[in-house]
């Protein structure tokens, strides 16, 4: 799969290949959390890191597997007076 760019989005499940190995030899990640920081779990020894959507972006090499999308998320509805 292609690169990512800055603005593509991010879902809680995708694997990604990363530019540089993780100290355990292990250069493929799942992602766990997303916001303005985006959480990782390394495949190979489950470390968990926590990298910015910037510094994401740009160690990232190719998608491996997509996660699902979230679903839209449903306003509450105001009280009726």
């Amino acid at each position: 799969m292609a690169p990512a760019r800055i603005f593509e989005p991010i879902y809680v499940g995708d694997r990604v290949r990363m530019r540089r190995p993780h100290a355990c030899g292990g250069d493929e990640w799942t992602v766990h959390r997303v916001g303005a920081d985006i959480g990782m779990t390394c495949c190979q020894c489950r470390r968990r890191v926590l990298l910015s959507r910037r510094r994401f972006t740009h160690r990232m090499q190719a998608w491996l597997e997509r996660g699902a999308p979230a679903p839209p998320a449903s306003r509450p509805r105001a009280p009726r007076r």
